[in-house]
């Protein structure tokens, strides 16, 4: 057995490493979609287009407007001197947000009263436009009171220190400078590790049905057993070299930090590919032609990372959607990622995903050796 085998597992490595353009998407094409999706996926935004609607024109409403100039997150274009301009802008798509800054601002604030600050936002990204919101928020309450202290500091000083204030310090764990790339790159990895993995192992075993070796290979003394080892083990083994691979460049091109044990993340790494040999085999078992294994590939992978908690949060989700995130293996393994990179837990955390793991491995790799055993006869 372990001589059919070996000779198996060389047959394979060398139709894969053989060809220049295999080798290529084994390696490059990883590592490129680890570095374009590490900088696009991310919740965080910058230089939102905005435009200001002044019809005040005080040094109250300049020093408003200033707040917003000088942050990071706005882009002040334009200043309106027409409300309709501001319509036209956002319905055009040349302004996300719009400020307006109505006459009577300034004297409203020195007599003590409230002075309204209107703000339109294109909500058609809604993301972009709760993000943005918020940090609108946080702008004009820090001016609401830093203008309120210096009203009172001109009024009476000696106020200023008796008056009781709340001061607010987070300490947010494990991301501290809250950076949603430390969140998406070790997705990205359980994303980029599932959709090689299965197409990969789909598409070794179609080609052979495709180009009519497998009946040839079917006659020789190997055995059912024997060949379907020999054809997922170099998946295997290529899997959990693409693992390292993109978790090394993820982990010193992004800066995320590592602050688990690499045991830890091994096992969930084994336990996960094997999840998707299983996937891969079953997909191999009703596809007859490369092409229809692709098109299946596509109904896994899509509902598999979007029910994982990649870039959707699962407690958002319906109740009866989120019984069925419990049959992606990727919601299991984001969560290894995410405990062993940012915040250092062991086994003794992790053990329920592994097990989850190891429980759809088992079941997937049953059901699919099953039903190839049912296709080879």
């Amino acid at each position: 057995m372990l001589a059919r085998l070996k000779q198996m597992l060389i047959k394979e490595f060398i139709q894969v490493f053989r060809d220049k353009r295999t080798r290529f998407v084994l390696i490059a094409p990883p590592i490129i979609q680890m570095l374009v999706f590490g900088y696009a996926a991310t919740f965080e935004i910058h230089h939102v287009p905005t435009v200001v609607l002044d019809l005040d024109h005080s040094q109250e409403s300049r020093e408003l407007i200033s707040r917003f100039t000088s942050s990071p997150y706005f882009d002040v274009q334009r200043q309106l001197t027409d409300y309709r301009q501001l319509g036209d802008l956002i319905d055009q798509g040349k302004a996300t947000v719009g400020l307006e800054i109505n006459a009577g601002f300034a004297q409203n604030l020195r007599k003590g009263q409230t002075a309204p600050l209107q703000v339109i936002v294109d909500a058609t990204n809604s993301n972009t436009a709760l993000i943005a919101s918020g940090y609108i928020t946080q702008i004009a309450l820090g001016f609401a009171q830093d203008y309120q202290k210096d009203r009172i500091y001109r009024i009476s000083p000696q106020m200023l220190e008796e008056i009781p204030s709340v001061q607010l310090e987070p300490r947010p764990w494990y991301n501290p400078d809250l950076r949603s790339r430390w969140f998406f790159v070790p997705g990205v990895i359980g994303s980029l590790t599932l959709v090689l993995v299965v197409v990969l192992t789909a598409f070794a075993v179609v080609r052979e049905r495709e180009i009519g070796t497998l009946e040839q290979i079917m006659v020789t003394p190997i055995r059912p057993a024997e060949f379907i080892l020999g054809k997922t083990l170099p998946s295997f083994l290529i899997g959990l070299f693409d693992v390292s691979l993109i978790g090394t460049v993820g982990t010193l091109w992004f800066q995320v930090p590592f602050r688990g044990q690499i045991l830890v993340l091994f096992a969930g790494a084994v336990l996960f590919l094997l999840c998707m040999l299983g996937v891969g085999l079953l997909i191999s078992t009703v596809s007859s032609t490369q092409q229809q294994a692709m098109v299946t590939a596509f109904f896994f992978i899509m509902p598999a990372i979007t029910f994982s908690g990649f870039g959707f949060p699962i407690s958002t989700m319906p109740q009866w959607l989120q019984y069925l995130t419990y049959l992606s293996p990727l919601r299991y393994f984001l969560v290894v990622l995410r405990g062993t990179y940012l915040k250092g837990v062991g086994m003794e955390i992790l053990w329920p995903q592994m097990f989850a793991m190891a429980a759809l491995g088992i079941s997937l790799l049953t059901i699919a050796v099953l039903r190839f055993h049912k296709a080879l006869d």
